[in-house]
């Protein structure tokens, strides 16, 4: 659905994580950063994938990877998200959904026979740079930290 592709500069963003917080690409100069858009705090295909993540963790940051979750979800359920599932990494709620549309991962959706706007569940890997490494779009929540890393 992104438009976005490998060699693309990554769109600039600012917003505000699960504690206030403002992060910007900016923060991430010098870092390798993996960049998930998903649907929705709570669900299991998202729980899934932010637990692969959590698990994996140390092996990310070794690689040299930060890791950020980007949803429309608020700043309250996102916190709460962090606590249930232990997650070592922030999330952005991008309640406006600048940041969905700056990256082209909002748009419609079909599920069960109807159509609806929502989140196309998308994974950025950014370089040093600010430049996209790897747009991951067929995500495998089980088993995500292993996309990141062969891509």
């Amino acid at each position: 659905m992104t438009k976005l592709k490998k060699g693309d500069k990554a769109p600039a963003f600012k917003g505000k994580d699960q504690d206030g917080n403002i992060i910007s690409l900016d923060d991430f100069k010098g870092h390798k950063l993996v960049l998930y858009f998903y649907p929705k705090d709570s669900t299991p295909g998202c729980t899934s994938q932010a637990c692969n993540l959590r698990d994996n963790y140390d092996l990310l940051i070794e690689k040299g990877y930060k890791v950020v979750g980007v949803s429309a979800d608020s700043e309250k359920s996102h916190k709460k998200f962090i606590e249930k599932n232990n997650l070592p990494f922030p999330l952005i709620a991008d309640t406006d959904k600048e940041m969905l549309k700056a990256y082209g991962v909002w748009g419609p959706k079909k599920f069960m026979g109807r159509e609806f706007l929502g989140i196309h569940r998308t994974t950025f890997v950014i370089d040093e740079e600010g430049s996209i490494l790897e747009v991951i779009e067929k995500v495998q929540t089980k088993d995500h930290t292993a996309q990141v890393i062969n891509e």
